[in-house]
This record gives structure tokens, C-alpha cells and sequence, in this order.
């Protein structure tokens, strides 16, 4: 019974709380007994508070008795360990960082903890968020729980982990290049990437226009949820949007909506396992009255070149302070990587060149969405790669081709390019290896609603893609 609680909804776990028909307690005795269960084998958590947690819980009970319970009062909550949590270590995922106690937190957790969740947990991360996989030397290797020899994806891997584990309600992610659709679409859970600014963040991540904190969840309406507890402008990020978009919990019908589709973004390698799941998604979109149309996107490795410029500047570049200071017996050899490389491909000209394609990015996408109402593709282009994967082997195929090891199999990146497009990544199905794949919802410029809309809908015709208590892993 403890597992199959751990595994309900946190829109069902509130409105059992209000019905007091279950206790916060209760709830977070059955996701920490899960966890204790599952996380020596996948390696999900750095620090954890399940003691306080248990005492946040029980005033959470308390306030469901006294009738002022708080938006998500008693939802346990896993925070990456890239976020600032007042009180609490965030290491990056860096051994640099062990002792590193915030004295602040970051304006989406600020916002989970006011609106009552319990974070009993934080979740691993690669080095510095610098990857798509999740091992480092501060935490070791975190494994898929559908096949322990695959990585959970990153950056987010341990979130990831954690929701498909059942060790955690409700989780968070930072998205620069993915980081939290990759480990959704691997791991068969849901991540949302609003676009830039719908969620506030703070420094440095909050001046990077890749940037994009969001939630990750088992569910659709759970990332709502949580969404809109955390969306809206915050009086310390000065990129933050000041509209508020509130997700509702009921949807149009999709009758009538157009979606263009690509398999490959027209220049990336995608498996055939990959390739199938998403014609059976389109499938279903179909099956509710959509117009599903394939076009040709015209991008190629470009893209990926002027991607990777961005980083050296924004994030890799960060890297070369502690390259600078002698610490290479601490880094990650991939983290000493790509400092190295930050430092030998970085300039101003590079730079004005990255903005260049993502104008020329736009100059497609832009007017395609003014055809359609949502976009589609693949989510990686792989299910997933192992568990140690390097991500700077110089040997690394896909489909018989070699392919660079970092974003040569994740089909994320484009879309944090096209910043003030949302993207919602959901489950398409499993392969052969167990693992799960995904596909991206992607919508119009600051078009939340449109690409909840779609996520609720599908999650509504085809359940049995999400994980629930009766198909869950381990």
C-alpha cells in the first residue's frame, strides 16, 4: 500500500488532504519509505531532510484541521542541487562546492515553500549542469530506474529519477539546454520549460535567455500545478514577465488544432525505436480531431555550432574560474573539458554569430507558428545513453553515425535558442531496453495555455504512456 500512495497524483493527494481521508504525514511516511527502498539503487538524492520534513508535514496537518491550508500543503518536494534553498547546501554537483549553505533561496523555491511543499530532499546533478547525463565526483553515478545501466538524463537526472522512483511528489529543474525535458523524456515523467521569464530565477542563471526553471512531475495537471504556483514576475529578476498566465484545470477539446511535426529537426540523428513511438504519439493527436502535418525544417549543424558558442560564454565559460584556480584535481575530467574548450572558443564574434542563427531560427519558426498551434518532435534523439556515459567521447555513434557525445542525441537545445517558446516534453512510450522516450510539445511565443492544453488531452487519451501506481518501475 505505501508504494501505490507514493505514487498518486498531488492533485489527487490535496484533494484527499481536504477530504481528510489522508495526512501529510501519512503521504510523506510512504514516498520516504519508497525512497528508502529505491534510491540505493539509483543514487536519486545528494542531501536529504527527512526529519524536518516530517515536522513540516505535521504542521501541514495541522493546517488542514484549522481550515488554512496553503496551496500545496503537504506535497514532498525534491529540489535540484543547482537551487538555491535557504538554509541548505548546494553543491552543483562539484566537490568545489561541499560547504557551500545558502543564506537565500531562488524565487521558484521561495515560492514552493511559501505555498507549503516539503522538500525532503535534493537531487544529483552532472557537474556545474553541464550535461545530459548524471555522474559526478561529488555523487557518483544516478541510474535509470527502468534499466540501472542508463542514465536518468540531465541535468535534472536525479528529479527525474526521483518521480519515476516514486521517492518524490513533486520535483524542480533548470533548463539551459534541456536539462529538464532530457531526464522527463527518459525517465517517462513530465517537464516543462515556460519560456524565459515565466518563471523567475536568480543569479547568474536569471541573465541567460537559455535559461528556464520549471517543474517536473508525473503528471500534466502536476506540472500545472506547480506551474502556476511559481510562474509571474519576482521584484529581484528583472527579466521576469510581468503577465500572469494560470494554467485551468479543465481544456478545450483539440478538434480542429494544427500541428506541424519534424522527426529530425532536419540535421539529427534519431533512432528508430525514437522514430516510432512519436508517429504512434501523432497518432493519438490524430485520434482527437488534430490536423497532423510533417514539414521540412530547414536547420542543420549549424545550430548546434552557435549553441555551443553560447555556452562557452554563458555557462561552460564559468568553468574556467575554477580551471583558473588550480582545482583540476577536484573536476570532472568533462568538466575540465569543456573549460578548456571554453577558453580556446570563445570571442565576441562567436557570439554575434549565435544570435545571427537563432535570427535565422526564427525566420522559419516564427511564421511556420503562425500555421500551426503546436509543434512536435522528439525529445532526444536516443532513449537513453548509459549510465557513465563521457560526454566528450570522441567516439560516440548514433544510428552508425558518429555524433557529438554532449548534444548529439538531444533534440532540446533549439527550443532554448527560441527562448520565449514553451515546451512541454511527455512520454511517447518505452523501448526495447525499458527505457522511456518522449516528444516535445512546442508552442507559440509565450503560449503556455496552448501547450497545456495539448499535454492535458493526450495525457487524457493515452494514460497508460504515464506512469502511474500500476505501471510504475522497480
Amino acid at each position: 500500500m505505501s508504494t501505490e500512495l507514493a505514487y498518486i497524483s498531488a492533485q489527487e493527494a490535496l484533494i484527499l488532504f481536504k477530504q481528510k481521508k489522508l495526512s501529510p504525514v501519512e503521504l510523506l511516511d510512504a514516498v520516504l519509505t519508497r525512497a528508502d527502498a529505491v534510491n540505493p539503487s539509483i543514487n536519486a538524492f545528494t542531501d536529504t531532510y527527512f526529519e524536518d520534513a516530517f515536522r513540516q508535514a505535521k504542521l501541514s496537518e495541522d493546517r488542514y484541521a484549522k481550515g488554512s491550508a496553503l496551496p500545496l500543503d503537504g506535497l514532498p518536494l525534491a529540489v535540484k542541487d543547482a537551487q538555491r534553498v535557504a538554509g541548505q547546501r548546494t553543491t552543483h554537483g562539484s566537490l568545489i562546492f561541499m560547504n557551500n549553505v545558502e543564506d537565500h533561496s531562488d524565487p521558484m523555491i521561495e515560492r514552493l515553500i511559501a505555498a507549503g511543499a516539503i522538500i525532503h530532499a535534493r537531487t544529483t546533478t552532472p557537474e556545474f549542469c553541464l550535461s545530459g547525463m548524471c555522474h559526478s565526483k561529488a555523487w557518483g553515478v544516478t541510474r535509470n530506474p527502468f534499466n540501472f545501466g542508463m542514465t536518468p538524463g540531465g541535468s535534472s537526472g536525479g528529479s527525474g529519477a526521483a518521480l519515476a522512483a516514486g521517492a518524490t511528489l513533486l520535483a524542480t529543474g533548470t533548463d539551459i539546454g534541456g536539462s529538464v525535458r532530457i531526464p522527463a523524456a527518459a525517465c517517462g515523467v513530465v517537464g516543462y520549460k515556460p519560456p524565459h521569464g515565466r518563471n523567475p530565477d536568480g543569479p547568474p542563471n536569471n541573465f541567460d535567455l537559455y535559461n528556464h526553471p520549471g517543474p517536473m512531475t508525473r503528471s500534466v495537471a502536476d506540472a500545472a500545478l506547480m506551474q502556476n504556483v511559481v510562474s509571474g514576475p519576482h521584484p529581484l529578476d528583472h527579466w521576469s514577465l510581468r503577465d500572469v498566465v494560470q494554467i485551468p484545470p479543465d481544456y478545450a477539446p483539440l478538434k480542429g488544432m494544427k500541428i506541424a511535426f519534424s522527426i529530425n529537426l532536419g540535421f539529427m540523428e534519431v533512432e528508430p525505436e525514437v522514430e516510432a513511438r512519436t508517429r504512434e504519439a501523432l497518432e493519438i493527436f490524430k485520434s482527437l480531431g488534430c490536423i497532423v502535418e510533417e514539414v521540412a525544417v530547414p536547420w542543420d549543424k549549424s545550430v548546434e555550432a552557435a549553441a555551443v558558442h553560447w555556452y562557452c560564454s554563458m555557462h561552460y565559460g564559468r568553468q574556467t574560474i575554477w580551471h583558473a584556480k588550480d582545482n583540476d584535481r577536484l573536476l570532472t575530467p568533462y568538466a575540465r573539458a569543456f573549460a578548456r574548450f571554453a577558453e580556446k572558443h570563445t570571442s565576441l564574434d562567436d557570439m554575434a554569430r549565435s544570435w545571427e542563427k537563432i535570427h535565422e531560427m526564427q525566420a522559419f519558426f516564427g511564421p511556420l507558428m503562425e500555421r500551426y498551434d503546436l509543434f512536435i518532435c522528439p525529445t532526444n534523439g536516443v532513449p537513453a545513453v548509459r549510465a557513465d556515459h563521457n560526454p566528450v567521447d570522441p567516439k560516440f555513434f548514433v544510428n552508425g553515425k558518429k555524433v557529438d557525445p554532449e548534444n548529439g542525441w538531444i533534440m532540446t537545445y533549439p527550443f532554448n535558442m527560441l527562448h520565449f517558446n514553451p515546451a512541454l516534453s511527455v512520454p511517447s512510450g518505452r523501448a526495447s531496453n525499458g527505457v522511456p522516450t518522449g516528444i516535445q510539445l512546442v508552442g507559440r511565443t509565450f503560449d503556455d495555455l496552448t501547450v497545456f492544453r495539448a499535454g492535458m488531452a493526450y495525457e487524457a487519451a493515452a494514460p497508460h504512456l504515464f506512469i502511474r501506481p500500476e505501471n510504475h518501475p522497480m
